[in-house]
């Protein structure tokens, strides 16, 4: 299946014995989820960078410390052999180029980071130190990709039994994420168990887009319902992605967050790395900056954000929004950009919205599919505005809340990063509610609808004045 006017196919079959393919591509059967699950074990070759994988975390899986838990990681990682030549004998099957990025990443992550968490351990959890020996880390070729590591870092306790939750556990863990029941696999496995759901979005949006692009020969009435059951299907899953979200207050305690959060932060403006990472034998010896896990590398938003046109704010923290979209794979990258083009190209919100349709529909008949249409549109807009402001709720309660390190692990700024893009679509919906009359008269959308905006409204109000209110404790600009 193709997007329309271009040569991007989105996979109907995830085709998981290939493995000249990437492991992560575009879906309806697995969404943005790897096209099949993650290797767990690295080949045998790979048993000195397995060994200390297992012996890292904080708690083992055997239940005593790990060198993380004394520090000790470091000077273990100088005894790695370099495996290079080993590496390059696998180029050619990707997904287990995957595994061993996931697993060199983690290792990187953790030896950058290390000094940071004993400083943290040690009684210094408001902030981080600048570490300028980082300067001369003696590392290779780590991207701040994280994010798409957790969706790799997922092995099924009981393959019959599939993606459902508690049969998820990690692979690889900084803390104590071994232990299914422990907050930082819930972190990374409410994550797995969102995108799980991303199938039957990619598939709705593939629709809805469809039925616009065969508008020629095909009749209105058929056209239009095409077009809404679309967006139905991408509502619904929208809607499970959300529910899933929401299961992460009990499966990831704010208090649990901060010391495990240590070791999934980047390089780009952190006080711990003022001056970048150099990597030995890389980029001429100067530094490199990368970003570390965040929401924003996931792609189910954006695609919405895509799909359905909402527009940023030009400001620099809508140019951090558009550095985000570079961290993900080049699968998922292309295909988000083929989305917004086919979106504008087809006229997919003039469509919907249906000024014209619904002056010269000659039917109610005709009239009410249409004003189903606005109906769907403002309740799709709203569960990106349900998900953006839980995403803020997060940021308040297991950062802001925990620690007054001015960035969040990515590198945008803690307190203003989150709301322009929440504020962004609540003001979204206000103009185009009020632009096609939905709130009185002939086309109004009814009261589901009406609860909708009016709680828009209600959060617009409450989002100002968290944000200023945390702009002056943290003497920040409310601007960003």
């Amino acid at each position: 299946m193709f997007i329309p006017n271009t040569s991007f196919e989105v996979l109907e079959d995830a085709k998981l014995d290939d493995i000249s393919l990437p492991a992560f591509m575009v879906s309806t059967i697995r969404g943005f989820l790897p096209r099949m699950d993650p290797i767990v074990t690295l080949p045998q070759e790979f048993d000195p960078v397995e060994d200390l994988l297992q012996s890292m975390p904080v708690l083992t899986h055997s239940g005593r410390p790990g060198f993380l838990a004394s520090g000790r990681l470091g000077d273990e990682v100088e005894k790695l052999p370099d495996l290079t030549e080993e590496i390059e004998k696998y180029h050619n099957n990707l997904p287990m180029m995957n595994a061993l990025y996931r697993d060199y990443s983690f290792l990187a992550s953790a030896y950058l980071l290390e000094p940071c968490h004993m400083r943290f351990i040690k009684g210094e959890p408001t902030g981080f130190k600048p570490f300028m020996e980082y300067a001369g880390s003696c590392l290779s070729g780590w991207g701040a990709n994280i994010y798409y590591n957790a969706l790799f870092n997922y092995r099924l306790e009981n393959p019959d039994r599939g993606l459902e939750y508690d049969n998820l556990r990690l692979i690889r863990a900084f803390e104590h994420g071994l232990d299914p029941s422990s907050s930082e696999a819930g972190f990374v496995l409410v994550h797995v168990d969102m995108v799980k759901n991303s199938g039957p979005i990619i598939a709705g949006t593939m629709s809805a887009l469809s039925a616009l692009h065969d508008r020629n020969g095909a009749e209105p009435a058929v056209q239009r319902e095409t077009f809404n059951d679309g967006l139905r299907t991408v509502l619904g899953a929208m809607r499970k992605v959300n529910g899933v979200m929401e299961t992460m207050w009990g499966k990831s305690k704010p208090r649990s967050y901060t010391s495990f959060r240590t070791f999934i932060f980047g390089i780009t403006s952190q006080s711990m790395f003022p001056d970048g990472v150099v990597y030995e034998g890389i980029n001429d010896g100067k530094p490199m900056s990368f970003r570390g896990e965040s929401g924003a590398n996931d792609s189910m938003i954006p695609l919405m954000d895509n799909l359905l046109q909402i527009q940023m704010p030009e400001t620099p923290l809508t140019e951090i929004l558009q550095d985000f979209r570079e961290y993900r794979p080049s699968n998922h990258r292309q295909f988000l950009v083929e989305i917004k083009h086919c979106s504008e190209d087809l006229g997919v919100k003039d469509f919907a919205l249906g000024i014209d349709s619904y002056r010269l529909a000659r039917t109610d008949e005709e009239k009410e599919s249409v004003l189903e249409s606005r109906r769907l549109w403002i309740k799709l807009l709203d569960q990106v505005r349900d998900f953006r402001w839980r995403h803020w709720c997060f940021a308040r309660e297991y950062i802001l809340k925990q620690t007054s390190h001015p960035t969040a692990t990515g590198g945008s700024p803690i307190v203003t990063w989150l709301p322009n893009q929440l504020q962004a679509v609540m003001e979204e919906m206000v103009e185009i509610y009020g632009n096609i009359g939905g709130q009185s008269g002939p086309a109004y959308l009814g009261e589901e609808c009406r609860s909708i905006m009016d709680l828009v409204s209600r959060q617009r109000d409450m989002l100002r004045k968290e944000v200023d209110k945390y702009c002056q404790e943290r003497g920040v600009s409310a601007r960003g």
